[in-house]
């Protein structure tokens, strides 16, 4: 198979471009079909591992504290997800707890760790070991995490639970909010992002920051040459 660098396939259409250089906010479409073929990461390349970071730091609190705490003549009850999960076992429900530790736990954790070992080694322009597989893995694991799914259920409970007992939210409820926004964030990044910083030359991005300030510093001589005539 012979390999043509610098070109994009459409995955709508199957056509064949040129790959262009694209500015801050470009979007790159197909005049066929008009599906998205790339786009400028702008400074979600540096932004993306903090997110990831504070994914990991928030999907530990919320599994590690109760989610509610519920109170129903002076007795109280509590629970975390993994809980959740054995007590759905207990009650012989267990391939519902399978799906439930699945995509609440297993899977989103998943996606998160790979995110973590693949963005650090790039942040020192460094290709990490099983790259390509875990890449495609990350990609397979995307429809599989349903927090936000499970955090719906958790809300509309509460709802139906307040008018008989006293629900108190617990803080991996407010941790698994605050996830579900983080995961929204940190999953849009586009995969094919990681092959762009793997193969770039090391030096192009500081690169480009330093003719874009060289832009700005020359717009403002400009700027200052018009008005002093």
């Amino acid at each position: 198979m012979k390999e043509v660098p610098d070109t994009v396939v459409c995955p709508g259409c199957d056509a064949v471009y040129s790959r262009a250089p694209l500015h801050p906010r470009d979007v790159a479409r197909c005049p066929r079909c008009g599906t998205e073929l790339d786009r400028h990461p702008g400074q979600q390349e540096r932004r993306i591992l903090p997110l990831t970071v504070a994914s990991l730091i928030m999907f530990a609190i919320a599994n590690l504290f109760p989610i509610v705490e519920i109170e129903l003549r002076g007795l109280t009850s509590q629970t975390t997800l993994a809980g959740a999960v054995v007590a759905l076992s207990a009650e012989g429900m267990s391939l519902v707890a399978l799906l439930v530790l699945a995509t609440t736990i297993l899977f989103p954790l998943l996606q998160l760790c790979i995110l973590a070992y693949l963005l650090v080694p790039l942040s020192r322009e460094r290709r990490p070991l099983g790259f390509a597989l875990l890449v495609r893995s990350m990609q397979s694991l995307r429809p599989w995490g349903m927090i936000e799914v499970f955090l719906l259920g958790v809300l509309v409970a509460i709802v139906k639970l307040s008018s008989m007992a006293t629900v108190v939210p617990g803080p991996a409820l407010w941790a698994f909010m605050a996830l579900t926004v983080l995961l929204t964030t940190v999953l849009s990044f586009n995969p094919g992002a990681f092959w762009g910083m793997t193969f770039r030359p090391k030096g192009q991005e500081d690169g480009r920051e330093e003719g874009e300030k060289e832009g700005q510093a020359g717009e403002l001589r400009t700027e200052d040459n018009g008005t002093a005539s």
